[in-house]
């Protein structure tokens, strides 16, 4: 796919609009959500990885160059038929000429989540949310983490100070209570992702932010398998890092899952070598979760995941310090 072939014939096809209908058409054919531009989108996932980064800038430029030209013109041609109908009000304010502006454009963390969302919505997940700040329970209690776990260290937490005897209340360390909460006002079947915010004390580097996202997913219903969990985490990476990725599962120990993985992917560095890269834990529900909320571990099943969504953008677009994401400096956010 030639996305110079896309700018340029985008580009006299939209000088050649001289009305509504015209621009309308462009807009679907070029700008569309079955346009030329999201079939460049969909392209990007087949190129391998050394061209895929160089492939998304230019894509984006693209994207913005045809999305400015667009808006102009329809100014333009409004501005013209303002002008033949009632003519020129010479009292009317001057207009702010736009055109050596840039556009804005979504972050690219905001990007990842809108993405994931919508990935997941196609496999038929819905859409949870819960608070920021959150109790004991939910955050640690409900997840089989005890007392006397380290996970609960203050140190290691980001405590509220609400005086003495009063109960604990946090900014949350995982998306996990957001599970929690689904389980407690839903009956199963359940198939939810949550994404959000979540916040832990760690010193600032280059794969370390003390407020950073998360996305959880949950599935409970009867007769769940850890097979049904490798499945859906494959489909997952192939539609979000390309067919050609590989996934592998590691043992590994959460409170809340039993079994439980760290889940890899296989990815190709800029240099063409490849090398496992970590995304995420997951595992089946442990019962004592089940108990918590008042559902039969008995009768239902399930299993959860979360992933890092800065690791996950990081891991697609090749970007090796994750400090970049949160720096503003706008050379490096336009290019996505």
């Amino acid at each position: 796919m030639n996305l110079e072939t896309i700018l340029s014939e985008g580009q006299a096809e939209l000088a050649a609009a001289k009305d509504a209908a015209g621009l309308e058409a462009f807009r679907i054919k070029y700008l569309g959500t079955k346009g030329l531009l999201k079939q460049a989108a969909d392209h990007l996932r087949t190129i391998p990885g050394p061209d895929k980064r160089a492939f998304g800038q230019r894509m984006n430029e693209v994207k913005n160059l045809l999305t400015q030209a667009f808006d102009e013109r329809k100014a333009a041609l409004e501005s013209s038929t303002e002008a033949t109908v009632v003519g020129v009000d010479v009292t009317e304010p001057g207009r702010l000429d736009l055109s050596n502006y840039k556009i804005g454009s979504h972050h690219i963390i905001t990007q990842t989540v809108n993405e994931l969302t919508d990935l997941f919505a196609r496999m038929g997940f819905a859409v949870a949310d819960g608070p920021e700040v959150e109790d004991d329970f939910h955050n640690f209690d409900a997840l089989n983490i005890p007392k006397i776990h380290p996970a609960r260290d203050p140190l290691d937490n980001f405590y509220l100070d609400r005086g003495p005897g009063a109960p604990n209340f946090m900014l949350r360390s995982q998306t996990s209570s957001v599970q929690i909460r689904v389980m407690q006002t839903q009956k199963p079947p359940i198939r939810v992702v949550a994404p959000g915010r979540v916040y832990r004390p760690d010193t600032v580097d280059a794969t370390h932010l003390f407020q950073f996202h998360q996305i959880e997913a949950l599935v409970v219903d009867k007769g769940v398998t850890m097979v049904d969990l490798r499945t859906t985490i494959d489909q997952f990476a192939k539609a979000f890092f390309g067919p050609e990725v590989q996934t592998r599962f590691r043992p590994s120990f959460f409170p809340f899952t039993e079994p439980s993985a760290e889940v890899d992917v296989l990815m190709t560095l800029s240099n063409g070598q490849t090398r496992w890269m970590e995304i995420g834990g997951c595992g089946m529900v442990d019962p004592n979760v089940f108990n918590a909320v008042g559902i039969d571990p008995e009768i239902y099943t399930g299993w959860a995941f979360g992933f890092g969504i800065e690791r996950l953008a990081m891991r697609r677009h090749g970007i090796d310090d994750i400090r970049l994401l949160v720096e503003n400096d706008l050379r490096f956010l336009r290019q996505f």
